[in-house]
């Protein structure tokens, strides 16, 4: 009889929807997990005719699950604390390269760092990005594993400017001498302490010289002399001083060229004459020696920010992320991962906060968007539906085993 094949579609279809809902339910804890729904469609009818109308009369043939659609809405996200974690607010995935060069996307940040430093998946596959080059990113070149790993070195920096925040006691008699230390780095990271020493010639004129003991200082600019106005400000000279040199340092660096800025970005004077104890607030230069790598941050547009033991922050790369135009379409891997197919259309890359892309939060994660109450709701409905179609093969049955137990009536 048909009607047992419709009974027995509504019975498989309803098993299907509930393996989803049991797979939601299961993922519920799972990192980036994205919600699905079973949708159900009718089979063919068939057409018994029509009516005195014209009308067609027909009798539908069963049902079937005709899609399973998935939620693409944002996860909560929750604060870990680990770096290596990153999470995707808005548009995107992340784009992954597993071991045969397969390119796949997640949107699972749940990342670690392998033995080699990349930045990878807990199946192992390397999360793709634009790597940086002394500290700058190449977004042009074309996609490779992020690396950062701990043996990654910022590259020392020679000191070129350097400046010192001083007041010279106006009372000091003629021949007080006051000394300023003031530690700067030459090609190779090592660093030296240059000796700055001020002694009183007059009213409001104090002579200055720079030495070292790692090297010669020399220049137009290594002595001279400093003269204050009646306010305390620095006359002459104004600006800066240059031509610093400092050679025949003992670690074989190259000559170093400095400049001495008298001034500050607003254009007050560094350097002061007035009636107060001559000292030295601050002093400040460029240059710095080489570091090693203490941690990282991911900044919202995916820009993996290395802090160094020099004090020095440079990018060490940025993640890309990856957008389709029907993320309906994508195919399920397992392991959190899609591909993409002819129906999704393929992946258009780029950095986060550009385009139709999301932004990324570092030391976080993006949680399932399973929602158990809905989810509850729909196994009840389900389960009815699956206990009605049940109900009706049994009463099919019955139905079949009276009409098979039919009997003639005595007499007829």
């Amino acid at each position: 009889m048909a009607s047992f094949a419709v009974a027995l579609s509504g019975l498989s279809a309803s098993e299907q929807a509930l393996n989803v809902i049991s797979n939601n339910l299961a993922n519920l804890n799972t990192t980036g997990y994205k919600d699905q729904s079973a949708n159900f469609q009718s089979l063919f009818y068939q057409n018994l005719g029509s009516d005195g109308a014209g009308e067609p009369i027909q009798v539908g043939a069963g049902v079937q699950v005709g899609s399973v659609s998935t939620n693409f809405t944002n996860g909560t996200i929750n604060d870990t604390g680990v770096a290596s974690d990153v999470a995707i607010s808005g548009n995107g995935f992340f784009v992954t390269q597993a071991s045969d060069g397969t390119l796949q996307y997640t949107r699972a940040g749940d990342f670690t760092v392998n033995v080699k430093g990349e930045l990878v998946t807990p199946n192992g596959a390397t999360v793709m990005g634009y790597p940086a080059v002394n500290g700058v990113v190449n977004q042009n070149g074309g996609l490779s594993a992020l690396y950062i790993g701990q043996s990654l070195t910022s590259p020392p920096s020679a000191t070129t400017t350097m400046e010192q925040q001083t007041n010279l006691d106006a009372d000091a008699t003629v021949g007080t001498s006051y000394t300023v230390p003031l530690t700067v780095y030459d090609s190779l990271g090592e660093s030296h302490v240059l000796t700055f020493t001020f002694t009183n010639t007059g009213t409001g004129t104090w002579n200055y010289t720079i030495t070292t003991p790692g090297g010669t200082v020399g220049g137009a600019g290594a002595t001279g002399t400093l003269t204050f106005g009646t306010n305390g400000d620095l006359s002459t000279p104004s600006g800066s001083i240059t031509g610093i040199t400092v050679t025949a340092l003992t670690d074989g660096a190259a000559n170093m060229n400095l400049t001495w800025n008298l001034t500050g970005p607003d254009g007050s004077s560094l350097m002061t004459q007035v009636a107060a104890a001559s000292a030295t607030a601050t002093t400040n230069q460029n240059g710095y020696s080489s570091g090693t790598l203490e941690n990282y941050t991911v900044e919202a547009n995916g820009t993996i920010d290395g802090t160094f033991s020099n004090g020095q922050v440079q990018p060490l790369g940025q993640i890309a992320l990856a957008n389709f135009p029907d993320v309906e379409g994508l195919q399920l891997v397992g392991q959190n991962s899609y591909v993409p197919t002819l129906a999704s259309g393929a992946a258009v890359v780029g950095v986060p906060e550009t385009g139709s892309l999301g932004s990324l939060t570092g030391g976080a994660l993006e949680a399932s968007n399973v929602d158990i109450s809905t989810e509850f709701t729909n196994l009840i409905v389900t389960q009815r539906a699956f206990e009605a179609n049940a109900r009706m093969i049994t009463t099919l049955d019955t139905v079949t085993n009276d009409t098979v137990n039919l009997q003639a009536t005595p007499g007829n």
